[in-house]
């Protein structure tokens, strides 16, 4: 088993952004804004991007504090369909430093056994490494999948994707690496 340092892995949309917040009620803490991602931009073909409305993101800042607070004891990484685009659009915001990415597959496909699509490849990312992954598309079939794939020990933490990450949530993180 890899003992190196555990890891963090990020989603921005749901945990970062909360994007199914009722679009007239954005959370306390979050403030708008417009961005035109390449992923973006890929869902509007045959539009030059100058005619593609920009995606609202709803960011909450002091999210980077807690998170800072957490790299004594984890590596972060992007683990989002955003890629490299979060350090551009994601990380400044929140005032993070560049951070590593999963870099997926081209092709999305369906996981084994009705397991999110992320699942296998963190699994394979973090080398036995243990690992916290915040996400608001887990469920119960990932975290089997982990406890049967994954020689290290790992926290899959479902994050609301109606009001994003929150206090307990950070406290969740913290309490998981103490038990390392």
């Amino acid at each position: 088993m890899n003992t190196g340092r555990p890891l963090l892995y990020l989603d921005v949309d749901g945990p970062l952004n909360p994007y199914a917040a009722k679009p007239e009620r954005r959370p306390e803490g979050y403030t708008t804004h417009r961005m035109k991602p390449e992923g973006w931009l890929a869902q509007h073909p045959g539009l030059p991007p100058s005619r593609v409305r920009p995606l609202r993101v709803w960011l909450n800042p002091s999210h980077g504090q807690s998170l800072l607070k957490l790299t004594d004891r984890y590596d972060m990484v992007w683990a989002t369909t955003w890629r490299n685009e979060a350090n551009t659009f994601i990380a400044p915001v929140l005032g993070l430093p560049p951070l590593p990415f999963v870099d997926w597959p081209t092709t999305l496909t369906p996981g084994p056994n009705g397991t999110f699509w992320k699942t296998r490849h963190l699994v394979n990312h973090a080398g036995g490494r243990p690992f916290v992954w915040l996400d608001d598309e887990l469920d119960d079939n990932d975290r089997e999948f982990v406890a049967g794939h994954h020689e290290g020990p790992a926290l899959l933490h479902w994050v609301d994707p109606r009001v994003g990450l929150r206090e307990r949530d950070f406290e969740a993180v913290a309490d998981f690496a103490r038990t390392l």
